[in-house]
């Protein structure tokens, strides 16, 4: 039988149709669905990656990536609110392959997004560990060892002189953490949530509107800073390669439709949670970078786990210890905190509702779709991924992680994108609640965007998703192949 055989979008709503122990729970409605959106985007994106991406790549230019990114970000949710409310099926990318492209497709970009969250919430976790030992630093007084405090490796500057760490302590801590919650419940998880996300929107509100009036507006100059000579390091290069790095945050939404089948209403709500949170995230995003590169020169960035709080308090030194910035670099450890919290949260949700729809096709053991009794949650395959997010991010520089999680991202919104051309043509005749205007235009953009800024990345990063991918064809011959439920009934659609 073709490793193309696909499952039809009627077997796929019978299957999500199904009540009982080994069912997900239905609880979440579109507030919940927009602030998970918005609890995965803003975090990494905003506390981390905007600032050392400014430094690297773009300088003052940072803006300019974040419209590009923002614009991929924005076709690429039209084409996942179309599939999200015509196929409201826990998956995602993943099941919206299986949909339209076959089940070989299907495993990629399944294989694809356990990178993808994995490696996405190991990356947040180290921005979590910097911007904790920060605040210890500077308002609690505690310097917490830095040989436990980065990947190893890693020399960090000290009073004694340079220490090299070994483990990134704070990273494994809050990983474990994380995993406790994800198994007690959905609802619990997007309850926490919500409550950050409010937090963490009123921090970032706070940073634009104070810090603005502390801008220097000769950091801004040159804004697109001469290239080097080297693709990516500042130029338009820079720019374009700052956008493909700072996608990572994109996968928010990509997280919304993976919960599509714990909402109440996921025809009506799913398209709301996508496109609701894209729009408010990538406003805040343009804003706080634009204010972020004004308070300070963008190499005083360079290197720093925590540039925010960087920005803001080289602004306060330079203006002789206002009170009002000091007091905003305070909110913003403690937003970055909470608001890295709650990205972690998102996406290691996400990761386990993966495996669940790749077992429940027979792709991936039977153990990976057992569902608590208690607490209806994929419970095995949340410890596994506690586990595995701690060893990433206790022993993986944040450079390295950023890069992989922005180019599985853009692959998935690449065969998402083709995706909503092939389900156009096959099944014109399905109910699309949400539809992507000026198809195949729409969709053709998209998946052309996102391959720029996926060949924006460095070579490194292409040859890590190779090896990764070269793994997980081996893993689907091995084992997927031969235990697929759609190849053990017979059925093919063509």
């Amino acid at each position: 039988m073709s490793i193309f055989a696909t499952k039809s979008i009627e077997q796929l709503k019978a299957e999500a149709s199904t009540t009982g122990e080994h069912a997900l729970r239905r609880v979440l409605g579109p507030i919940n669905l927009i602030t998970l959106g918005i609890g995965a985007v803003i975090g990494t994106g905003i506390f981390v990656l905007s600032g050392t991406t400014a430094a690297d790549n773009a300088g003052p230019a940072i803006v300019l990536s974040m419209v590009f990114a923002g614009t991929a970000g924005a076709l690429a949710g039209l084409c996942y609110s179309e599939f999200a409310s015509t196929v409201p099926i826990a998956g995602s990318a993943y099941t919206y392959g299986y949909a339209t492209l076959g089940e070989f497709v299907a495993w990629v970009i399944g294989w694809d997004l356990i990178l993808e969250y994995a490696l996405g919430a190991a990356t947040v976790a180290v921005g979590w560990s910097g911007n904790l030992t920060s605040f210890l630093h500077d308002f609690v007084g505690v310097d917490f060892p830095a040989r436990f405090s980065a990947a190893p490796g890693t020399v960090i500057a000290t009073a004694a002189g340079p220490v090299t760490a070994v483990l990134n302590l704070p990273a494994v801590i809050i990983t474990a953490l994380v995993t406790v919650l994800i198994v007690i419940g959905i609802k619990e998880s997007a309850t926490v949530n919500t409550a950050i996300v409010f937090i963490k929107v009123a921090v970032v509100l706070i940073v634009i509107v104070g810090g603005a009036a502390y801008v220097n507006t000769a950091n801004w100059h040159p804004f697109v800073p001469p290239n080097t000579g080297t693709f990516g390091e500042y130029g338009w290069s820079g720019v374009l390669r700052g956008g493909g790095v700072i996608f990572f945050a994109y996968i928010g939404f990509d997280a919304v439709s993976v919960a599509a089948q714990e909402a109440k209403h996921p025809q009506r709500d799913m398209p709301i949670g996508i496109l609701g949170s894209l729009l408010i995230c990538t406003l805040l995003y343009i804003l706080v970078s634009g204010v972020m590169v004004g308070l300070v020169p963008y190499q005083q960035m360079k290197g720093s786990p925590a540039p925010m709080v960087v920005a803001i308090r080289a602004a306060e030194q330079a203006s002789g210890g206002n009170a009002l910035l000091h007091l905003m670099t305070m909110l913003v450890e403690l937003g970055a905190i909470a608001g890295l919290s709650s990205v972690m949260v998102v996406m290691m949700m996400a990761q386990p509702r993966i495996f669940y729809a790749m077992a429940n096709d027979g792709l991936l053991p039977a153990f990976a779709k057992k569902i608590h009794p208690r607490f209806r949650t994929p419970h095995v395959t949340s410890l596994i991924t506690g586990v595995a997010v701690a060893l990433a991010s206790g022993f993986t520089p944040i450079g390295v992680l950023g890069q992989m999680v922005s180019i599985g991202t853009l692959m998935a919104f690449v065969i998402v994108s083709i995706g909503v051309i092939f389900l156009r043509y096959q099944r014109p005749e399905l109910d699309r609640p949400f539809k992507v205007p000026f198809v195949p235009v729409v969709p053709v953009l998209s998946a052309i965007v996102s391959l720029g800024l996926m060949a924006s990345l460095p070579a490194a990063t292409w040859m890590r998703l190779v090896v990764w991918m070269a793994l997980g064809v081996v893993l689907y011959f091995a084992y997927g192949y031969r235990h697929s439920e759609v190849r053990r009934a017979g059925v093919l659609v063509h």
